[in-house]
């Protein structure tokens, strides 16, 4: 069975580097908006 949403385990680490950085980052106050331009990835997924 495959897990991760079919990704690699290369991206799966690349993946969970972005989400914990978005996690410390909106700890510290940043906006979503801020956050998702500078990890190149969307607002909603930073609200996840």
């Amino acid at each position: 069975m495959r897990r991760g949403g079919g990704l690699t385990a290369q991206e799966q680490q690349r993946r969970e580097r972005v989400r914990l950085d978005a996690a410390e980052r909106f700890e510290r106050g940043d906006s979503n908006r801020v956050i998702a331009a500078d990890l190149r990835v969307t607002v909603r997924s930073v609200e996840r």
